[in-house]
């Protein structure tokens, strides 16, 4: 199984700009737990799961509106990338780095 452990520096490109967050990723087998934090606030993970190097889980907002956002990311060393889902508005890209 990768490492897909760790705090990451990401940044997810949305229609209201560069939303630049810290994710927590503390993995357990095939699941995993943690949370988001960024300018709008922070976020408990939720359903994260880990299948060899992708990791994917959901987060509950309520700012700029109540919604579930769906995301999937691959880790690749100390590179993460992938999408955060925001049901009707689309799906967003994410990109970020292990923090030292």
């Amino acid at each position: 199984m990768a490492d897909v452990d760790g705090t990451w520096d990401t940044v997810v490109k949305s229609p209201l700009g560069d939303q630049k967050a810290t994710l927590v990723v503390k993995s357990d087998g095939n699941s995993w737990t943690g949370s988001n934090t960024g300018a709008m606030g922070s976020v408990d993970i939720t359903d994260g799961g880990v299948d060899g190097n992708t990791i994917t889980w959901k987060m509950s907002i309520v700012v700029p509106m109540p919604m579930t956002l769906d995301c999937t990311a691959t880790v690749d060393g100390d590179t993460i990338t992938g999408n955060v889902g925001a049901g009707a508005f689309g799906s967003f890209p994410l990109t970020g780095t292990r923090a030292a």
